[in-house]
């Protein structure tokens, strides 16, 4: 049985246009793209909230000043055998290579600081933000399709993804489709987009506002559960030993996640914050 080639995917390649001293790649549009939405997004939701979005506009620099640098570093730092005899590449960034992962935390690090200069609830902020991070996650990924990278194991699944031969893993060779977990990712990525939104107006509909924090948990939570999942199929996951670094990280996610869902919700407290909690409607707030 022949199966339509529109069930095949094949990457263009990386790049979308080369004029001589101008390249412009597809990774790089995808991220700055997923900027620009995420940008866009978290000050409309801002504004739903009676929340400055000035404020989510000057968080956005501190994120990417945070988070693009971590992701590349977390990736460096798991894949160093690749750039010990070429630190140069080290800053090439453009040509792919940076971790999600890396990019949470560092993200994470850079709205703590900025929260607790500006003497906001951290939480709420990490509210606002976290429908266009789960957003800019699912644009992202994309990127991998470009750059044939990031793929899973062999199959001839019907959505099956064809890899170039020199961006083969040696021991796969021999196969020329794989499973394209770029595209799981962004899938399951996008329904946590709708599942992010759905409980962030909920509390706009005349039903209890949910408690400050639990979108950015409950984003912790699911983005890991799929997370988990699509990193045992693919083949090039950051490895620490044994362990898939992904999965690793995924499971302290899910583990984070739940126990703060438990601490508002079973313990009915508040999260710990950078602001006292009963501040930050305060000085959020722009009615």
């Amino acid at each position: 049985m022949v199966l339509p080639l529109a069930w095949q995917f094949t990457s263009p390649g990386p790049i979308l246009v080369d004029l001589g001293p101008i390249t412009i790649r597809w990774y790089g549009l995808l991220i700055a793209s997923a900027v620009m939405i995420g940008i866009t997004l978290s000050q409309y939701l801002a504004k739903r909230r009676h929340v400055d979005p000035d404020l989510l506009g000057d968080l956005v620099i501190w994120l990417i000043i945070g988070a693009i640098p971590a992701a590349r570093l977390y990736y460096v730092i798991f894949e160093w055998s690749r750039y010990a005899q070429n630190p140069e590449r080290i800053i090439a960034i453009w040509e792919g290579g940076i971790a999600i992962h890396g990019a949470i935390i560092g993200g994470t690090i850079a709205t703590l600081i900025f929260a607790r200069l500006k003497h906001i609830s951290f939480w709420q902020l990490a509210d606002l933000v976290a429908p266009s991070l789960i957003l800019g996650q699912a644009i992202g990924r994309w990127g991998n399709f470009f750059n044939s990278e990031a793929f899973g194991d062999p199959t001839n699944l019907p959505w099956k993804l064809y890899i170039p031969p020199e961006h083969r893993p040696l021991q796969f060779a021999n196969f020329e489709y794989f499973h394209p977990t770029f595209l799981y990712e962004s899938l399951w990525n996008l329904m946590v987009f709708g599942l992010l939104l759905t409980l962030f107006f909920r509390g706009l509909q005349g039903k209890p506002r949910l408690k400050t924090g639990t979108l950015f948990l409950v984003y912790l939570v699911a983005y890991s559960l799929g997370r988990v999942w699509i990193e045992g199929l693919r083949t090039d996951s950051l490895m620490l030993g044994p362990l898939r670094m992904a999965q690793v990280v995924s499971l302290v996610g899910i583990s984070l996640g739940l126990a703060g869902l438990v601490w508002l919700y079973g313990y009915k407290r508040s999260l710990p914050d950078v602001v006292p909690v009963q501040h930050e409607d305060k000085e959020l707030s722009r009615r």
